[in-house]
């Protein structure tokens, strides 16, 4: 079939197996062109590995270090008729490359919430790969089921304390206007907790302890984004930090839980780039905008890859780690500089519809969103008839 992007709001809903395949290769070349020095991991688990960093930190894992890779997703495989999702497609393109290096690459595609989920990875793990030195925990859901009561909680994008309306960038319709968001409730802040806060990642390295197949000195990291004023009311003062702020919660708690294999538990607070969550959260299109304007103008734009990259050599395997105030690993201090910061919010109080373009990179943020489904690459023939099956 030909394959062109179908876009409905903030969501694409289709993807171009060609197209995602070179980004899966662009991001392996990015990585092997820069190399890496010193100790790094051997064998990896990546919770959520089908996109944005999570899909980043497997490449930076296997093509970087050469480490074994197993990863977790929830994917949808393509028919006759119909695509598949990206992150199928960025996953079979990964296995790919991973065969052709001659690196271990596995995937399990199902609930990664589930007990079983968690049973059918120790399985593996036991069998392929003895014990694992890196967990990267990188799952975004809205919802999530209970492994041990089966009740479903769904997480929402609101304030907290009260509703807000701010600036916003339309991106169905590609203009500056206003969105109110109303105040969470109480129910409403309490299931986002337990839906992208730390309960999960707290699971999963209890079940891999106890199953013995925690290395001595692992690290695991889940990862986080906490903004500053511009992006705090729908953000981080909002039902999502709250989720954030139970991932320190959970840190201490693993720390604790693995002291006798002096594990090691970080947060790691990284930049705002476009990922399928991203779209859909309020502010983020323009602030992201913005940010891109800003931070390319000054030649310190970092995507995706360059982000984890970076973590990985400059920070989580540095003989020096880098702290924010809140003791997370800092990987986002660029983006966070005051002086970056202010000119961001001079773009966001000054632009209009008919200066969009002008005073903000939506250009760039618009392509990086078609990149997320295999759209938008110059040497990708959109025109040509190409198979929508993939396998891994």
């Amino acid at each position: 079939m030909v394959i062109q992007p179908k876009i409905r709001g903030f969501i694409c809903t289709n993807a171009h197996p060609v197209g995602c395949a070179v980004n899966v290769q662009k991001q392996i070349d990015y990585v092997k062109q820069h190399g890496v020095q010193g100790q790094g991991p051997k064998n990896v688990l990546v919770l959520g590995c089908s996109t944005g960093y999570g899909l980043a930190s497997r490449i930076v894992a296997g093509f970087g270090y050469g480490a074994n890779t197993l990863g977790v997703c929830f994917e949808k495989e393509a028919s006759e008729t119909k695509t598949a999702t990206a992150g199928w497609y960025n996953t079979a393109a990964f296995h790919n490359k991973a065969k052709d290096a001659g690196v271990y690459a596995k995937t399990l595609n199902g609930d990664a919430f589930s007990n079983q989920m968690k049973q059918d990875v120790i399985d593996i793990i036991k069998a392929d790969l003895g014990k694992i030195d890196l967990v990267v925990y990188s799952l975004a859901s809205p919802r999530r089921t209970d492994p041990n009561t089966g009740e479903v909680y769904s997480s929402t994008l609101k304030p907290i304390g009260g509703s807000i309306t701010t600036k916003n960038l339309n991106t169905s319709k590609r203009i500056i206007d206003e969105v109110t968001v109303e105040a969470a409730s109480d129910d409403e802040i309490a299931n986002t907790v337990k839906v992208m806060g730390g309960e999960d990642w707290e699971l999963w390295i209890k079940a891999l302890k106890d199953a013995g197949v925690l290395a001595e000195n692992f690290i695991t990291t889940s990862y986080t984004y906490i903004g500053k004023e511009l992006t705090w009311p729908i953000y981080g003062h909002a039902t999502i930090g709250k989720a954030k702020e139970d991932l320190d919660r959970a840190t201490q708690v693993i720390r604790e839980m693995t002291a006798d294999l002096n594990g090691e538990a970080f947060v790691s607070s990284l930049n705002a780039v476009v990922t399928q969550a991203s779209s859909a959260i309020p502010i983020m299109p323009l602030y992201i905008s913005a940010l891109f304007k800003v931070m390319k103008g000054d030649g310190t734009y970092e995507g995706t890859i360059e982000q984890i990259y970076g973590l990985f050599t400059d920070n989580l395997y540095a003989e020096e780690r880098r702290f924010d105030e809140g003791g997370h690993l800092f990987q986002n201090y660029k983006e966070l500089e005051d002086s970056v910061q202010q000119r961001v919010q001079q773009v966001w109080d000054s632009v209009q519809t008919e200066t969009i373009d002008e005073m903000t990179d939506y250009v760039g943020y618009h392509n990086e969103f078609l990149h997320l489904f295999g759209f938008g690459f110059e040497d990708v023939d959109y025109g040509a008839d190409v198979s929508p099956l993939a396998e891994w």
